[in-house]
């Protein structure tokens, strides 16, 4: 028997505040040998512009806790954390859905018993993957940007928009938002939604160029295949976190933002293999792969210090890592079955 854990019980169990140190942890292991987690594989499906792509990982039983992390409120150093995970997620990727009023990104997560093989549990993976790849790139943040950072700018009014301000919001309160987006429509509904939710003070730019300029943190989050951002709109000591273009012939960033930043990645192979803002530039001759200063599992795990100076530009590159998928869906299967939410399924 299994546990089925729909988009309507795990909005129950996570948290932001929670997710952020769970992944600061998760990647501390996987950059200090606690995880097994192979690239992903994809499938193309070209005739609808889409992708589909499988991605296993196994997590050793406990993971150290990374340095300089804080647990949020709440968060247990239980069993969820010390015990095995095994999985994978099957994520389908649809950029032509955002024209149909449908998630661009459609997942499912199957947590497996790693003694047995055994099927635990059957989890939605879109609300997962937004709140993960937030929670990500708010601990990046929280090691790489300024501490007087206050002025965010986001590029892209969409799900993983919201997911990062909602994110940012823990590590980094923003006295400023901007937001961008290719449609102005979508970017005064973001605002909108955003001032209501949070009581944020939160501008639509006109530009990307104006959204950037002056800010302390930036995140690109869009569905551009074409970069966004040039170096020159870089105001010193600025981080960026880029979370888009997780194909190797898709940017965000033009070189010059590349080149001229301190780059950390989730995963070092992933990032010289799929992340087109890595690849171009190592293609280009612009960078080799030594430009990348170190994975941020690294930095949790204090064997790097991220941030060395107020001056220097950081960059950090996400592709989003099965191995945070599978720490998620066990953080909160064992939540679940403690509060006793979900539904039970059976295969056979």
């Amino acid at each position: 028997m299994a546990l089925l854990l729909k988009e309507s019980h795990l909005r129950k169990l996570l948290t932001m505040r929670e997710l952020i140190p769970l992944m600061a942890r998760t990647l501390a292991a996987f950059s200090t040998g606690g995880a097994v987690q192979p690239l992903r594989a994809t499938v193309p499906v070209d005739r609808h512009g889409a992708f589909l792509g499988v991605m296993p990982a196994y997590l050793a039983p406990s993971a150290p806790e990374p340095s300089g992390a804080r647990r949020g409120a709440g968060t247990p150093a239980d069993a969820a954390d010390a015990e095995e995970a095994l999985g994978l997620k099957a994520v389908a990727v649809y950029p032509e859905n955002a024209t149909r009023n449908l998630p661009t990104h459609l997942a499912t997560i199957l947590l497996l018993d790693p003694a047995t093989g055994a099927l635990r549990a059957v989890l939605d993976g879109r609300l997962i993957t937004e709140m993960r790849t937030a929670a990500v790139s708010a601990a990046a943040t929280d090691r790489l940007a300024r501490r007087d950072a206050r002025v965010l700018a986001i590029l892209g009014a969409g799900v993983q928009g919201r997911s990062h301000v909602e994110a940012l919001r823990e590590v980094r309160p923003p006295s400023e938002v901007r937001v961008w987006s290719r449609t102005q429509a979508g970017a005064e509904r973001f605002a909108a939604e955003m001032r209501e939710r949070f009581s944020l003070p939160v501008a639509v730019a006109s530009s990307a160029e104006r959204a950037v300029r002056g800010a302390g943190v930036i995140c690109t989050v869009t569905g551009s295949t074409t970069p966004v951002v040039e170096g020159a709109w870089l105001a010193s000591g600025a981080h960026l976190n880029c979370v888009g273009a997780a194909r190797p012939d898709w940017r965000e960033l033009v070189t010059d933002v590349v080149r001229r930043a301190r780059l950390f990645v989730d995963s070092r192979a992933g990032a010289v293999t799929e992340a087109g803002d890595v690849v171009g530039p190592i293609r280009e001759g612009a960078i080799t792969e030594r430009h990348i200063v170190a994975e941020i599992g690294e930095v949790f795990a204090g064997r790097h210090p991220g941030r060395e100076t107020e001056d220097e530009i950081t960059l950090f590159k996400s592709l989003g890592m099965a191995v945070e998928d599978v720490a998620t869906a066990r953080f909160a299967y064992a939540r679940a079955q403690a509060k006793g939410i979900g539904e039970e399924i059976r295969l056979e």
